[in-house]
């Protein structure tokens, strides 16, 4: 079956996939809170500290498993020792359920990109994306209808994500990255520039930038930062192993790591400022303090900036437009990856033709995610991603490392990237493995626990969190290990 693995037409192809895949909402509407509150420019110390110590380290860890091993995430890890087949599972089944939600943000930004030629949202943009366009019932538990536009939006990037993955790694996958990345990034630079030359966009940045150095040394400022690096380079989601397996024999791995993470980097720098701008022109315009108008996640995409957009009169109109745009466009490239992280294990173990197992995990996937399109929508997206985020994604990582680091032992990859690559790491790489990204995960873990206990999760029912939150984990390793079991087809 080796033979026969697809590969990418280029080097290009490839780093621009990863940084696709990397480059996600996560850069655009949490990195620059997470900066914001943790230190504005002295938060930017433990931020390079952790590209440096967990970023750039797992993602050679990842390339070198996937290209050695040449296989999906569970196969490469099955490949190394039979025994840790089911941590290859787990991230892949954590994968298709952040597609369940994820297409649901992309869909709420497709309707909001039509809203925004006639600022649908009105005068009360909070109102309007809860009451009016969500439909948001009152609790967890209660589903309320199914909302129609929602539904169509969802159904509209299950399409893309399998016409694109059905296209293949060389044919879809890497043509679709080599168009929309470059947009991507011109749309933004675009928005940035704009940004800038608003009435009060240096307040914003200011108030991003001015190093609060006491901050420095605070321990939750680095799990902070370690975190961010994590979840925006897609480490431990199965994704880098796969896309790094379908490589011709010889490319430069570690150099591919380094271009990976410096330009998902680039792109966090550039979205924080374009944000922080547009967030400055509003405090000014509203004469509000800075404290009052920032915000994250899909507060600040569907509730503040369309604010914003509606006091800029028709400059609004284009702003919003681009803006959405570059949602849509950031969160494609991502469930693009996503998708085939989940197609390909199946495809491996099955034996199932590849465009047969897309096909399948896209008609599940639209079907799983049409329950994000009730009136419950919000409340499953925020429990479900706080759960897999900081225990799901978390653990897995700590898993990979530990099983490189004490069992399959770090220096068998190091030498395998070196080999093929310009650029040769030391054995520093080993230590960062085997001791130090470790030792910042279980604090990471500890931490999430901790806080879990002194006060549950958003301040939902016990229940809630039991059913949508921890519940998800133990269908992710249960999962896992009953994949685990079932013997490979052809291997």
């Amino acid at each position: 079956m080796e033979e026969k693995r697809e590969q990418w037409g280029s080097k290009l192809g490839f780093i621009l996939a990863a940084v696709g895949s990397a480059v996600g909402l996560g850069n655009i509407w949490r990195f620059p809170y997470v900066a914001y509150t943790n230190g504005g420019g002295a938060f930017l110390v433990p931020y390079f500290f952790a590209i440096f110590t967990a970023g750039i380290p797992l993602l050679i860890l990842e390339y070198g498993m996937g290209h050695k091993y040449k296989g999906s995430t569970p196969l490469a890890i099955a490949r190394t020792n039979k025994k840790w087949e089911w941590l290859g599972w787990w991230p892949t089944i954590s994968a298709f359920m952040i597609l369940g939600y994820y297409s649901m943000i992309l869909s709420w930004a497709v309707n909001y990109f039509t809203f925004s030629f006639s600022k649908k949202w009105g005068n009360d943009s909070n109102a309007f994306f809860h009451n009016d366009f969500l439909q948001l019932t009152s609790s967890p538990f209660e589903f309320g209808k199914m909302v129609w536009p929602i539904l169509l939006g969802i159904a509209f990037i299950w399409a893309i994500n399998w016409f694109i993955c059905y296209k293949g790694v060389k044919g879809g996958i890497e043509k679709a990255s080599k168009i929309l990345l470059p947009t991507l990034i011109t749309i933004m630079i675009i928005i940035a520039i704009r940004a800038v030359t608003l009435n009060g966009a240096t307040t914003g940045l200011n108030t991003l930038f001015t190093p609060d150095w006491s901050m420095v040394m605070k321990p939750k400022v680095w799990v902070a930062a370690y975190g961010q690096v994590f979840f925006s380079l897609s480490l431990a989601m199965g994704i880098m192993m796969t896309y790094s397996s379908y490589l011709p024999k010889k490319t430069d791995i570690n150099n591919s790591a380094f271009m990976t993470a410096f330009a998902n980097c680039g792109f966090e720098f550039l979205s924080a400022i374009a944000v922080f701008a547009i967030l400055g022109y509003m405090a000014t315009s509203q004469n509000l303090p800075m404290s009052e108008v920032v915000s994250s996640g899909v507060g600040l995409a569907f509730v503040v900036f369309p604010k914003v957009f509606s006091t800029m009169g028709g400059g609004g109109t284009i702003l919003g437009s681009l803006f959405f745009l570059c949602l849509i466009f950031a969160g494609i490239t991502s469930s693009v990856s996503l998708t085939e992280a989940v197609a390909a294990p199946f495809s491996d173990k099955f034996g199932i033709e590849k465009n047969k197992m897309v096909t399948i995990i896209c008609v599940i996937g639209f079907i799983i995610s049409s329950v994000f399109a009730t009136g419950a929508g919000l409340y499953l997206l925020d429990i479900i991603d706080n759960f897999i985020n900081n225990y799901g994604i978390v653990v897995v990582g700590l898993l990979e490392v530990l099983l490189i680091g004490w069992i399959v032992k770090p220096k068998k990859i190091r030498e395998h990237t070196n080999e093929i690559s310009y650029f040769k790491i030391g054995s520093w790489w080993d230590l960062t493995i085997k001791y130090l990204t470790p030792a910042i995960l279980i604090f990471m873990l500890i931490q999430s626990i901790f806080t879990e206990i002194k006060n549950p999760y958003g301040g939902y029912p016990m229940l809630s969190l039991l059913l949508y939150g921890w519940s998800i984990i133990g269908i992710g390793v249960i999962g896992a290990l009953l994949l685990a079991k079932r013997p490979w087809k052809d291997k």
